[in-house]
């Protein structure tokens, strides 16, 4: 198999393909990329269940954790106003962690990047092979029409016009014929014209999936960045309510990172089957898809020296035919010679240029460098935020209820200057009687 010009299978393909794979009854899967396959299909399925199996564990971890400090915690003892030891700690954890989170929030802006960048260079490099091969049927469409045109008009008058001159007759005749096998001939060499399926259609599905796969990241990541932002300002307002509202929304933001985790796991690990060797799946697939034969699939994707052009034949008979029609009219009286064979050299030789591999396996070493080089790389920075994002949101909700617990009762008549309400008005063990006594001239008077 040849590689496409400048497309290697990088060093994480390679990892990532030699990882083991098994079905849901455990039995070892092959790694070759076989998406149609049961066995195949439950392997993907089980490396995505490895997140919830993560999620699962993380979600007992914070119930227990969570129960042993609300359930066994020692009380407080009467009247203490210190916080009690290691409550810095706490606090200091859940910003650590949180600042984490938000340095993951950065890490999945550039995968989500370079996801979105490998992607639009596979659209890109769908539509310049769409672009090659309308241009094929339509320079092939135009020099049939063109040949067909000269063969109802230019040369049957011809014929005509040397009607007296029985050699020259002869050679216009043989012209004509030569002409109608050239059309003939050429007509062959449109081979994508009337296949089912379009680069171009293929290119808008892909951008289509991949604008709403952007959008979907874009707002998760926004998501978690508030998230992170108004806990940290809930910890420095000691705001409880906000604490506890931005406490459900991490439990959420925690689901979504496991899910995406899984989803980012599995694609990886097929795409990068699918890089490993790419060319037997994309033949066979093609060839399914669009019933061309397989010398022709295998001339444009392979494009080496071990597969013969398959259009070489036609070309170097039409080749021949147009110059030996030339040649032919050379012998013709000057006023009488069509233009037709100089017109058509130009769109002959564009036409070979056109139809030789070397365009087309660009285009398609192009698609698989934007797959499966910046697209995986993506989704391996994707995969690492994911992992930040869930081990962060994870320690902060294990520490945001201890947090909380650590904040200072807020009391709403705190707030009015020079009273003292939060002691009593009257010593306990003074009786207002006695405390007319202490004044002298509150004294009763004897009646």
């Amino acid at each position: 198999m040849g590689a496409p010009p400048g497309y290697r299978p990088s060093a994480w393909v390679h990892l990532l393909h030699q990882l083991p794979r098994a079905d849901f009854q455990l039995r070892p899967v092959p790694s070759g990329f076989a998406p149609r396959e049961q066995e195949y299909q439950q392997a993907l399925l089980l490396v995505a269940a490895l997140a919830g199996l993560g999620l699962g564990l993380s979600l007992i971890f914070i119930a227990v954790y969570l129960i042993r400090f609300c359930c066994c915690r020692p009380p407080e003892p009467p009247g203490a106003k210190s916080p009690p030891p290691g409550g810095g700690c706490v606090t200091w954890s859940c910003i650590a962690a949180l600042l984490v989170g938000c340095a993951g929030i950065g890490i999945g802006f550039y995968g989500n990047s370079e996801t979105s960048d490998g992607v639009s260079q596979l659209s890109s490099a769908l539509l310049h092979a769409n672009h090659t091969l309308s241009a094929i049927d339509h320079l092939v469409l135009e020099t049939v029409e063109t040949l067909g045109e000269a063969v109802r008009t230019e040369l049957t008058t011809l014929e005509e016009v040397l009607e007296q001159r029985t050699e020259l007759v002869a050679a216009a005749r043989a012209a004509r014929r030569q002409t109608e096998a050239v059309a003939q001939q050429l007509q062959g060499l449109a081979f994508w014209q009337g296949v089912p399926l379009s680069p171009l259609q293929v290119a808008e599905d892909v951008s289509f999936v991949e604008e709403y796969r952007w959008l979907a990241y874009v707002l998760l990541l926004l998501l978690e960045l508030l998230v992170c932002l108004f806990t940290l300002l809930g910890l420095a307002k000691q705001s409880k309510w906000l604490v506890i509202v931005m406490t459900v929304m991490s439990l959420l933001v925690l689901i979504l990172s496991w899910g995406s985790m899984g989803l980012e796991a599995a694609t990886a690990v097929g795409l990068s089957d699918f890089c490993s060797n790419p060319d037997i799946y994309i033949l066979n697939l093609t060839q399914e898809e669009t019933g061309l034969s397989s010398d022709i699939l295998s001339y444009y994707f392979l494009c080496n020296q071990a597969v013969s052009n398959p259009f070489q034949q036609r070309l170097t008979l039409s080749q021949r035919a147009l110059a030996n029609i030339h040649s032919q009219l050379q012998g013709l009286e000057r006023e009488a010679v069509p233009q037709f064979p100089s017109a058509q050299v130009g769109n002959f030789h564009q036409l070979v240029a056109l139809l030789h591999c070397r365009g087309l396996h660009k285009d398609y070493g192009a698609a698989l460098r934007g797959l499966c080089e910046d697209a995986l790389e993506g989704l391996l920075f994707l995969l690492l935020f994911s992992l930040l994002s869930a081990g962060a949101l994870a320690t902060a909700l294990c520490s945001l209820p201890r947090a909380w617990a650590l904040f200072p009762p807020r009391n709403p008549s705190a707030s009015c200057s020079g009273s003292r309400l939060s002691e009593p008005l009257l010593p306990a063990r003074l009786e207002p009687a006695s405390l007319l006594r202490s004044f002298p001239g509150c004294r009763r008077r004897p009646h």
